[in-house]
């Protein structure tokens, strides 16, 4: 292990070409080239990144012939192994094939995609929905094309990244918040002119710290002065509210939520993302939001698995139920042992380490363990707030989840982050 310490500290030999006799290279590729964090990361043996996992998303997964327990997965509900889903999958390909070949604005909308924005709109009480590629190219397409060059995108500092890239395509100018802190947003807000669009966009859960957004003050707080909302509920589908509807439904607050955004690629069991709100909201969308209208359609596979994930979500209520049992004996225990987790109030569970070094080190020693954690580091968090994070599916059982923080315990001992 102090092996481990030299190496990530070590601050590793020069780069083999310097910069003074790069004279004839070209300023990109001097970029390139001077770029070496990840490189030192691999050097000191504990990269953390790209693992190659050889069997499907699981409680248990295989890595290097291996079996892991994985405790990194967004597969919240622990359907992408389920027989129905796959079923609905093959039964796509049959009907329509691989892919749709194109837009969904030209040649690239089945039938499959009216059927899985129907039911989309229906599941979180809206009138209607659009389905993209991806939950990324929702945020980048919706956020852009709800805002021109005087009107103003506000946003929590710990919000997604997908949600301030769409803000960066916008022209409207974006304005940050300090997190879930409503004073921050209030004072923004009184400064802002009445007669301009002001779109609050906030994540339902907080994919790093696992916290929930104070969703009724930002509410109030819209009504007040005449601004907009939009929940990115990527963490929140299939997790909080009846049946799994979201942090809006949570609340009670569906109505008084203007747009909701999900993706499939967590509870869901697929790829892909949705936007939800009032039809001419959505058919306003349908042509100005330039990542759908620009980008292929997703495959007929894809939507079908997302309608069969939904019929399994209202048929199997006991997965939320047991997802609930998981986290909340997760959190207990963890607290119990020492560990230091913030604010999570969520499956998604937060191992304060603040230690970068330490942070890639647990990492690694977890995995040649046998349990699979995220790192999370700089620039996903700030520097001191360096974390692994745990995600409890509904599939885990309490002897894996012993099991995994009893490893975590003794390692964080040897390494003194309990200290």
């Amino acid at each position: 292990m102090n092996n481990y310490l030299e190496r990530v500290k070590d601050n590793t030999r020069e780069m083999v070409v310097e910069i003074e006799t790069m004279k004839s290279v070209s300023p990109l590729h001097k970029m390139i080239l001077s770029y070496d964090k990840a490189d030192k990361i691999r050097r000191a043996g504990v990269y953390p990144y790209y693992r190659v996992i050889e069997s499907a998303q699981d409680t248990e997964v295989e890595i290097n012939g291996k079996k892991v327990l994985m405790f990194g997965s967004n597969s919240y509900l622990g359907l992408t192994n389920h027989p129905r889903i796959k079923e609905a999958s093959k039964k796509a390909i049959e009907k329509y094939g691989t892919g749709c070949a194109g837009s969904r604005m030209l040649n690239g909308t089945s039938k499959i995609h009216m059927e899985l924005e129907e039911k989309l709109a229906d599941f979180v009480k809206k009138e209607a929905a659009i389905v993209f590629s991806t939950g990324f190219q929702v945020n980048l397409g919706v956020i852009s094309a709800l805002g021109g060059r005087n009107d103003y995108i506000l946003l929590d500092e710990h919000d997604h990244a997908s949600i301030i890239e769409g803000s960066r395509l916008s022209f409207g100018k974006t304005l940050k918040f300090r997190h879930n802190n409503m004073n921050s947003l209030e004072n923004i807000l009184k400064k802002l002119p009445d007669d301009r669009i002001k779109l609050i966009v906030v994540d339902g859960v907080f994919s790093m710290e696992g916290d929930l957004t104070n969703l009724p003050s930002i509410v109030k707080l819209a009504r007040k002065y005449n601004a907009n909302v939009m929940v990115d509920d990527a963490h929140s589908i299939g997790v909080f509210g009846p049946n799994g509807e979201g942090t809006a439904a949570h609340f009670g607050l569906t109505d008084e939520v203007d747009l909701i955004m999900g993706t499939f690629s967590k509870s869901l069991a697929s790829v892909g993302g949705f936007i939800a709100s009032d039809s001419q909201t959505i058919d306003y969308l349908k042509h100005n939001a330039r990542s759908l209208i620009f980008s292929a359609s997703m495959s007929p596979a894809n939507a079908a698995s997302v309608i069969a994930a939904l019929d399994v979500m209202r048929d199997e209520p006991e997965r939320i139920e047991n997802l609930w049992a998981n986290t909340w004996y997760t959190i207990k225990c963890l607290k119990e042992l020492g560990f230091e987790i913030g604010q999570t109030e969520t499956p998604i569970i937060p191992i304060y380490i603040r230690d970068e070094a330490k942070t890639f080190i647990l990492s690694q020693l977890l995995l040649e363990n046998g349990v699979f954690v995220n790192p999370v580091t700089s620039p996903a968090v700030a520097r001191q707030d360096c974390m692994i994070r745990l995600s409890l599916m509904a599939t885990h059982t309490q002897d894996q989840i012993d099991k995994a923080i009893n490893i975590i315990y003794n390692l964080s001992n040897q390494l003194g982050i309990l200290e």
